[in-house]
C-alpha cells in the first residue's frame, strides 16, 4: 500500500473539511461518546454495527482526527474512474460471495495490504455484521475481521492491535435532520485471543465484539422485534441512550426511563416548507426521482445526502448568479444568507 502523497492528503483534507460542514448542516446534532480516550497513531480496527448505508463510515471519517482506511464491497468499484476515487479517499474494495467465487481470491491481496497498513499505525474501519440494515439489533458477525488479524499476527506478531467497538445510535435514520450518538467502547487487545489458527479463538474474539456492540447501540430480540419496537415507540424510548433502552428491556419494560415528549414546533415546519421552496429544484429531484426508487429505507439518508453535497450547492451557486446579474449583488448574497438560516431553523431548532 503506497504511503498517501501531499496532493492525496490535501485532496482528503479538504473532502473531509466539506463533509464535516456538510454533516453540520444535515443532521440536528452528532454526539460522540468514548468510554477510554483513543490514542493517536495506533493500529486500530473499528467494528462499528451498520444501520444506515454511506452514513456510518462518513461519520467515522469526519470525527475521528486521524484518517482511516475503509474497507467496501467491490462491486461499487466496478467503473475505472470511481475505482480510482475511492482508492483516493482510502476505500478498499473487499469481495463477498455475491461478487464471484473466483474473486474471493482476491481478498488474499487486500487482507496482506491491511495488515500492512495495521503495521504502519493506521486505522482500518469496518462493518463485521457484513451487510447494513436499518433495524435495531445487532446480527451476526462475519469472520473476515478475524482473518484480516490472524493474518497481519501473522506477519507481525509483535504488533499491538486494539479492536474498537463502535455503536452507532440514530433517533430517526431515514429523518432529515436526525440526531446520532456514536458510542467507541473500550479497545479489545488482539493479544487476548492469540492464536487466531484455533476456531475456538476466532468463535470468542467474534462473541466478544457481538457482545461490546450489543451494549454500544439498541439490541432488540430477533424473534419479538416488530411487537418490541412497537413497545419502545409508544413509551417513547431514548434510541440515543442504548444503555436505558437494553436495560429497560432487560426488565422487561419495568421502570423504564424515557425521553420527554416533544411537541410540534411551527417555526421549524415551516422553515422546511420555505426550504423546500428556495431549493425547489434539488427538492423535486429527491422528491419525485430519486426517492420513489430508494428500496432499501437504510439508503434514503445517503442518496439524500449525496443530493446535498451535489446538486444543492450548484443549484444555489445558479440561483444565487441569475439574482446577482438581475437584480444585484445585495440580492444575491440575501438569497445564500437565508438558505442557510432557513436549514439551521429546520434542522437545529
Amino acid at each position: 500500500m503506497k504511503k498517501s502523497t501531499k496532493m492525496q492528503l490535501l485532496l482528503l483534507h479538504s473532502m473531509r473539511s466539506y463533509l464535516r460542514l456538510a454533516l453540520f448542516f444535515y443532521f440536528k446534532k452528532i454526539e460522540i461518546n468514548y468510554e477510554v480516550p483513543l490514542k493517536p497513531d495506533q493500529a486500530r480496527l473499528y467494528l462499528g454495527n451498520h444501520q444506515n448505508g454511506l452514513m456510518d463510515p462518513l461519520l467515522i471519517a469526519t470525527k475521528r482526527g486521524q484518517f482511516s482506511y475503509f474497507l467496501t464491497r467491490a462491486s461499487v468499484f466496478q467503473k475505472a474512474w470511481i475505482s480510482k476515487f475511492l482508492q483516493s479517499l482510502l476505500m478498499i474494495p473487499v469481495y463477498r460471495i455475491r461478487d464471484g467465487w473466483d474473486n474471493l481470491s482476491k481478498n488474499k491481496t487486500v487482507f496482506k495490504n491491511c495488515s500492512q497498513l495495521l503495521y504502519d499505525k493506521n486505522a482500518i474501519v469496518l462493518f463485521p455484521e457484513g451487510n447494513h440494515n436499518i433495524k435495531r439489533y445487532v446480527r451476526p458477525l462475519s469472520k473476515g475481521f478475524t482473518r484480516i488479524i490472524a493474518e497481519t499476527i501473522t506477519d507481525h506478531p509483535q504488533l499491538d492491535i486494539q479492536l474498537v467497538p463502535v455503536g452507532f445510535n440514530y433517533k430517526a435514520p431515514e429523518d432529515f435532520g436526525d440526531h446520532v450518538v456514536l458510542h467507541f467502547g473500550a479497545p479489545l487487545s488482539v493479544e487476548k485471543y492469540v492464536p487466531l489458527a484455533q476456531n475456538s479463538s476466532v468463535l470468542r474474539l467474534k462473541h466478544d465484539v457481538y457482545e461490546a456492540l450489543t451494549k454500544l447501540t439498541t439490541h432488540i430480540d430477533c424473534d419479538n422485534y416488530t411487537v418490541t419496537l412497537q413497545k419502545l415507540q409508544s413509551c417513547n424510548a431514548d434510541f440515543l441512550n442504548p444503555k436505558v433502552v437494553n436495560q429497560c428491556l432487560a426488565d422487561n419494560f419495568n421502570n423504564c426511563q424515557t425521553r420527554s415528549s416533544t411537541s410540534k414546533n411551527r417555526i421549524k415546519s415551516v422553515a422546511k416548507v420555505v426550504l423546500a421552496i428556495s431549493l425547489f429544484l434539488p427538492y423535486g429531484i429527491w422528491k419525485f426521482i430519486l426517492e420513489p426508487k430508494v428500496k432499501e429505507p437504510e439508503f434514503t439518508a445517503t442518496f439524500r445526502f449525496a443530493l446535498v453535497i451535489t446538486v444543492v450547492p450548484i443549484f444555489m451557486l445558479l440561483m444565487a448568479t441569475v439574482l446577482g446579474l438581475s437584480f444585484g449583488l445585495f440580492y444575491a448574497l440575501l438569497y445564500l444568507v437565508s438558505v442557510f438560516l432557513l436549514d439551521l431553523i429546520a434542522v437545529k431548532l
